[in-house]
């Protein structure tokens, strides 16, 4: 697993009560893909691929910790239907290019480990 040491730093630098499942969902992404890189993004751990923004770690408010799935900054044109399937009902689409799925401890993100990189190895590989 390749963390990027600025983000481990700007993670010390204030604790998190979910520091462990923020590290979890770290491993987790960053082992789905070898082309995933990490970096900081919207005062949270943010990972690109292929050097474009694709998922971004929400840690504020503290009571759990989301991951939004999305293609950058910028609003694109929306596709038709939904950029990758979900046959696991754990995202919650907010638009065709955008969903968010929320843990609140190790064991819900544990529980869905396989999942979950299933869904980050399918939405890296959309354009």
């Amino acid at each position: 697993m390749k963390t990027n040491p600025e983000t481990t730093r700007f993670l010390d630098s204030s604790p998190h009560p979910l520091r462990a499942e923020i590290e979890l969902l770290r491993s987790i992404i960053l082992e789905t893909n070898e082309g995933v890189d990490e970096n900081i993004k919207w005062n949270g751990p943010n990972y690109t691929f292929a050097g474009e923004d694709r998922i971004t770690m929400k840690i504020h408010p503290p009571k759990q910790i989301q991951l939004i799935f999305h293609r950058g900054a910028k609003k694109q044109e929306q596709p038709k239907d939904r950029l990758i399937p979900d046959p696991f009902g754990l995202l919650d689409w907010r638009e065709n290019d955008r969903a968010i799925v929320g843990f609140r401890n190790a064991e819900e993100i544990s529980a869905n480990q396989e999942k979950l990189t299933f869904l980050v190895d399918s939405w890296l590989k959309t354009r």
